[in-house]
C-alpha cells in the first residue's frame, strides 16, 4: 500500500517520463546537491524518488559505477565525475574564457574579486570567479546558487525582465530570504530597487548578503535569441570602498559586458 503521506504516484518519480530511469537519476543528483550535509542514505533517496528501495539501490549502483555518486558507508554523496563534466561545460563557454582574459588585464578588476553568473529562475548560478583580491574570499564558489534578491548580479539580471514576469515571481507581500540586517525583506522592496537599477544601469548590493562586503553588477547583452542570461559582479570590502573606485569598477564591468555580448565589437 502506498504511503498516504507521499503525494507521488505508486510508480514514483519519472512515471510519466519518456525515460524514467534518467529522470530518477537526475532526481538523485538534485537531492544530494540540495542536502544540507551533502549525504543521503538509501532510505532517504527511496523516499525522495517514491520508489522501492530495491529499485533505488539498482539506480544508485549504476550511478556509482559511472562515478556520478560515491558511497561512504551507508550514505551517498555526489561523485567527482560531476566536477569533470562541469569543467568541460565551462571550458566550452566562450564567455567564461573571455571573462578570465579581460579580468587579468583590466586596470581595476584585475585587483578585485569578480564573478560571472547565469540567471536560473529566482536564483543565479555562479559560473566563474576571478580572484584578484585575496582579502575578499567570503564570496560564492563556482556552481553555487544565490537567491536573486540577495546579490547585485541577481538584481541586475532581474531588472532586465518584463515587469509582469517580475510581478508574478515577487508580489509586493512576498517574503524574501534574509542573510543580514540589510537584506531586502519583501517583493515591494526588491521591485523598488529594480526600478533604480534600470535607471542607473547597474546594481549595487550594500552588505545584503555578507556584512562588511559591497558588490556592483551589470547584465551582459544577450547574444542571439537563445543566448544565456549572464551577469557580471565585482566584490569589495565596505571599509575601503569609495565612490571613485565604484565608478571605475562599473566602467570596466560595462566594457567586459559589451565584449561578452558582442564579441565582434
Amino acid at each position: 500500500m502506498a504511503d498516504s503521506r507521499n503525494s507521488r504516484s505508486s510508480d514514483g518519480l519519472g512515471s510519466a517520463s519518456p525515460a524514467p530511469a534518467v529522470t530518477r537519476a537526475a532526481a538523485v543528483l538534485d537531492a544530494l546537491a540540495a542536502s544540507a550535509t551533502g549525504r543521503l542514505t538509501l532510505s532517504d533517496l527511496a523516499r525522495e524518488l517514491g520508489i522501492p528501495k530495491s529499485s533505488t539501490s539498482n539506480l544508485l549502483l549504476a550511478l556509482e559505477e559511472a562515478r556520478l555518486i560515491s558511497r561512504q558507508g551507508a550514505e551517498f554523496t555526489l561523485g567527482r565525475k560531476l566536477v569533470e563534466l562541469g569543467a568541460a561545460y565551462l571550458s566550452r563557454l566562450d564567455e567564461v574564457q573571455e571573462f578570465y582574459r579581460y579580468c587579468e588585464q583590466a586596470p581595476t578588476l584585475s585587483r578585485e574579486t569578480v564573478r560571472i553568473a547565469m540567471l536560473d529562475g529566482t536564483n543565479v548560478i555562479y559560473l566563474a570567479r576571478y580572484e584578484g583580491h585575496p582579502a575578499v574570499r567570503l564570496t560564492s564558489n563556482i556552481g553555487d546558487k544565490m537567491p536573486v534578491s540577495l546579490c547585485a548580479v541577481g538584481k541586475a539580471l532581474m531588472a532586465r525582465l518584463n515587469v509582469h514576469d517580475i510581478e508574478e515571481m515577487f508580489p509586493d507581500d512576498a517574503e524574501l530570504p534574509v542573510m543580514t540586517p540589510k537584506s531586502l525583506r519583501t517583493g515591494a522592496e526588491l521591485k523598488a530597487q529594480l526600478r533604480t537599477i534600470r535607471e542607473q544601469g547597474y546594481a549595487f548590493e550594500d552588505e545584503e548578503s555578507t556584512t562588511g562586503v559591497v558588490c556592483l553588477a551589470v547584465s551582459v547583452p544577450t547574444r542571439g535569441a537563445h543566448g544565456p542570461s549572464l551577469g557580471l559582479s565585482v566584490t569589495a570590502l565596505k571599509a575601503t570602498y569609495t565612490e571613485e573606485q565604484g565608478s571605475q569598477m562599473v566602467k570596466e564591468l560595462r566594457e567586459l559586458a559589451r565584449s561578452l555580448g558582442n564579441p565582434m565589437g
